[in-house]
């Protein structure tokens, strides 16, 4: 009954769109207007990717952080490491551009060598002072001189953060409203503001100046993103346009695709709008991924009507069954792919969330328009002519087909040898996959910006901030002594590990008051004793709170201490080995009946996430095979033809993942997604070949070779056809800047074509192989709906 009415089904539909062809063109053009209109509630996402779900142990503690202490990453760095500063003209230039930052709105303050203040004994009423190290502009070399060697020399409070005295490596520190660090204001102030005074800094001194910290990371990175999207989808037209135009020669059948994936294209951004989503590094992939996605579904309607035509030369006859025979299948094949997308859904990350609504929708959206645009324009235009179908008597692909039957028919011990080493050799590469959690891994090399992040790496130990909060379980138990010490020990063992720089917090503080207290001599940075605690303590408390400083690191109870450090970029294990380090550390110097300790910033929260996304990458995959098996048993009834059908499509995920583990590609958020994408499309080619199959033994008696070689002679072209679309489409990725983006292109391409060649030789050697077991009436009962409908015309090569 359900077949019948699925046939019947799409003889409906069929009807309706080839009597209703004005009212479809017009719906699509309205709809296109609409979805285009919504393109202004797009926006680029100006947050890093936080992958973890809200309620996440990792996000409630960074959120408790960030409610104490406020935004971590809301500072730019600009520093100089140029003896062409250590000039008069030249430094009052570097300390003009401090002046001129500070001025802008976004700008909450500028910390500069000029803005330095000491911090000095006031004796005569007991309290520190402030009192500026530079007065006025420089205007000797000997002032210059000697204000270098006090600096190199007298403030270790600064060391490491205002400048690197081993190097002479001096840097600006600006600190951005915390309000708009995560606006459009943060991009404006930057890109319009900040680069400009810059550059006009370089070209005025002739220094090298370098930028860096958070914010100007995310800007410069987000740029590049918006900047690809532009060069994804020109060279993912151009390339399957190019390749479209070689299988058909025909410049008409490749503009009707054209303009099919182009309003499918602005879907995808009216989708983006209407939904209020951010454009990511995720789901600027997807405008592309639909015109890949999208070419081979024109492949199959126009590829069905130009055979209809040659066959019986009835134009509307042609496009009727182009409906009613590849509508059924192309529906199916977009559901399996949008299923592998739609598996994101179910994850707890708002980021693959998102994309995973996105591609889905943009999928079935473009399932949709290629079944309803590519009959309704051909009704309008004139017959075939037959070089439109010299195609289809191409001989090479012939010599193809006869290959891949020969092998099939010769070669399948070889087949299945080759089959089990590749496996074996693909799970040891599995064993050395290594999981990556940077946040810079998967930006651009080649920009300047990058090489800035370099260079403070090696300045200044990093620009990613890591955090951690020491928690006294008591009002004003911060400035205890036995406090202090305990956490002045801790920053000794976080300084014992190079990936992490100096650590600052209220420690460096009441040091410097010591050394204060002393009249300024260096030797004297650090604790006081318990002795010296009491008075000079009581210096501080008469100080006003400007010259305490005590705000920027204890909270207003004095019950949490923050400690600051910056990490340089590495890899997860290497992190976690770290953070086991300081964990220990930790337990051992704060008792925790006193005292919780914890560890955040974004750096952690970062790494956490792409460890969290691995275990999702199981359980998405998990659901995509789930949910494909579902669907292969409603469609075949046979749990052994289920079993077959996993086979050729989860070999080729293995190979991939062994791959990835030999040549040293990492597992992280762009390569998490290739497993579920791949999975998704190349068990369409299997559905194609196995309903063939069911039909061929149905028309040729349960004859299984006969069966087997005839639907490989029909699917091969067809399977070779739009295998050669998605390699090269998704080929284009490996274009992009963005590593992450490169190598996501590069393995679902080979990912692709290895599934092509295991459904086309492994699947057809298991049919024949287990024919006795799988391929009777008993097994293979009649399916609960035809992908491929019978008719007068069976005989006909359908995806030929």
């Amino acid at each position: 009954m359900l077949k019948l009415l699925t046939t019947g089904f799409w003889e409906v539909v069929a009807r309706k769109i080839l009597r209703n062809k004005i009212g479809i063109l017009v719906t699509i053009i309205l709809a296109t207007i609409f979805l285009s209109y919504q393109w202004k509630y797009m926006r680029f996402t100006y947050t890093e990717a936080n992958l973890l779900p809200d309620d996440h142990p990792i996000n409630v503690e960074y959120n408790e952080f960030l409610n104490l202490f406020g935004e971590e990453g809301n500072l730019i760095v600009l520093g100089v490491k140029d003896s062409l500063l250590f000039t008069p003209e030249n430094w009052n230039e570097w300390h003009s551009l401090a002046d001129k930052l500070k001025k802008f709105d976004a700008v909450e303050t500028v910390l500069s060598i000029n803005d330095l203040q000491q911090l000095v004994k006031d004796t005569a009423q007991n309290k520190f002072v402030l009192k500026p190290l530079v007065k006025d502009s420089i205007g000797s070399q000997t002032a210059i001189d000697s204000l270098k060697n006090d600096l190199l020399s007298k403030y270790p409070f600064y060391e490491n953060f205002l400048f690197n005295s081993e190097n002479q490596t001096i840097r600006t520190i600006v600190y951005l409203h915390q309000d708009i660090v995560n606006s459009a204001v943060r991009r404006d102030f930057i890109v319009d503001d900040l680069i400009p005074l810059v550059s006009e800094t370089e070209l005025k001194t002739g220094m090298d100046v370098r930028v860096s910290g958070m914010p100007y990371i995310r800007t410069l990175n987000s740029q590049v993103i918006i900047d690809e999207i532009g060069w994804f989808i020109g060279a993912a037209l151009l390339v399957t346009s190019l390749i479209f135009f070689f299988f058909f020669r025909s410049i008409r059948a490749t503009l009707i695709s054209l303009i099919v994936v182009s309003i499918g294209v602005m879907w995808t951004f009216g989708i983006l709008g209407l939904l209020k989503y951010e454009i990511t590094v995720l789901t600027a992939l997807i405008p592309p991924l639909i015109i890949v996605i999208g070419i081979p579904n024109c492949i199959f309607l126009i590829n069905k009507y130009q055979h209809e035509v040659k066959k019986h030369g009835n134009k509307v006859k042609s496009l009727q069954r182009v409906i009613t025979k590849v509508g059924n299948a192309t529906l199916m094949t977009n559901v399996t792919t949008a299923s592998g997308f739609a598996t994101f859904i179910l994850t707890e990350s708002s980021l693959l969330k998102e994309f995973g609504v996105v591609a889905s929708l943009s999928i079935l959206a473009i399932f949709l328009l290629c079944l309803l645009i590519i009959p309704t324009v051909y009704t309008f235009l004139p017959h075939p002519k037959e070089r439109h179908l010299e195609h289809l008597n191409r001989q090479w692909i012939g010599g193809f087909v006869n290959w891949m039957e020969k092998m099939v028919r010769e070669y399948r011990i070889a087949i299945y040898a080759v089959s089990i080493v590749t496996l074996a050799l693909s799970i040891i590469g599995i064993y050395q996959m290594k999981i990556s959690g940077s946040l810079i891994e998967d930006m651009p090399k080649d920009t300047e910006f990058f090489e800035d992040i370099v260079f403070f790496e090696n300045e200044f130990d990093g620009v990613m901030p890591l955090e951690f909060i020491v928690d006294t379980k008591r009002k004003k138990g911060v400035m205890r002594s036995s406090t202090l010490k305990r956490m002045d020990e801790f920053e000794e063992a976080i300084e014992e590990h190079p990936e992490l720089s100096r650590p600052i917090s209220v420690v460096s503080l009441v040091k410097y008051a010591k050394q204060a207290y002393y009249n300024g001599n260096p030797k004297y940075y650090q604790l006081p004793s318990s002795q010296e605690n009491s008075f000079i303590m009581s210096y501080v408390k008469n100080s006003n709170s400007e010259v305490s400083m005590l705000k920027s690191f204890v909270d207003s109870t004095g019950q949490f201490a923050r400690i600051t450090t910056f990490m340089k970029d590495i890899g997860t294990g290497r992190m976690e080995r770290i953070e086991e380090d300081l964990n220990k550390s930790a337990k051992k110097l704060f008792p925790e009946e006193q005292y919780t300790i914890s560890m955040t910033g974004k750096a952690l929260v970062f790494q956490k996430g792409t460890k969290y996304l691995v275990k999702n990458l199981v359980i998405s995959l998990s659901l995509a095979i789930f949910l494909i098996s579902i669907f292969m048993a409603f469609m075949f009834r046979s749990f052994r033809m289920i079993i077959v059908s996993l086979i050729p499509n989860l070999l080729p995920l293995l190979i991939t993942a062994g791959l990835m583990g030999f040549v040293g590609v990492p597992i992280k958020p762009s390569t998490i997604l290739v497993f579920s994408i791949a999975f998704g499309i190349s068990v369409d080619d299997t559905i194609h070949f196995l309903a063939k199959y069911r039909q061929e033994l149905q028309a040729n008696h349960w004859k299984i070779r006969k069966s087997v070689f005839a639907a490989l002679r029909e699917t091969g072209v067809s399977m070779f056809y739009t295998s050669i679309v998605l390699f090269f489409g998704f080929s284009v990725f490996t274009i992009s800047s963005f590593g992450g983006t490169v190598a996501l292109g590069a393995l679902v391409s080979i990912t692709l074509l290895f599934a092509m060649l295991s459904n086309l030789l492994l699947l057809p050697s298991l049919l024949l192989s287990l024919e006795r077991m799988i391929a009777n009436k008993e097994t293979l009962k009649e399916p609960s709906l035809d992908i491929i409908p019978n008719d007068e015309d069976d005989e006909e090569e359908l995806f030929k």
